[in-house]
């Protein structure tokens, strides 16, 4: 699993400009099954998103078409992770090991 750690470069004034794009690319990736949830940080200076692609290349293909990605609005960190435990309505999220 991947967190992805997104921290704007720009002004919100310029992200906002992409804003769309990058919904409308959010929404690509649900539906291609690539994303997991995601969302704004607080203060808003960039996002979060979660992945449960299963290798960092693969994930680093699919950001590489994102619109603040194209657009160098943001920064973006992968964070890879295993997922030992969870409650019980994310249990599908665990690493069959």
């Amino acid at each position: 699993m991947f967190i992805i750690n997104l921290t704007y470069i720009k002004s919100l004034d310029e992200v906002d400009t992409h804003l769309e794009a990058h919904v409308k690319y959010l929404k690509e990736q649900y539906k291609e099954g690539n994303f997991i949830a995601s969302g704004r940080k607080i203060p808003r200076d960039g996002g979060v998103i979660l992945s449960k692609l299963d290798s960092k290349e693969k994930l680093q293909e699919v950001l590489a078409k994102d619109p603040f990605k194209l657009a160098n609005v943001a920064n973006y960190e992968i964070i890879e992770f295993v997922p030992s435990m969870t409650s019980d309505e994310y249990e599908n999220l665990k690493e069959n090991s």
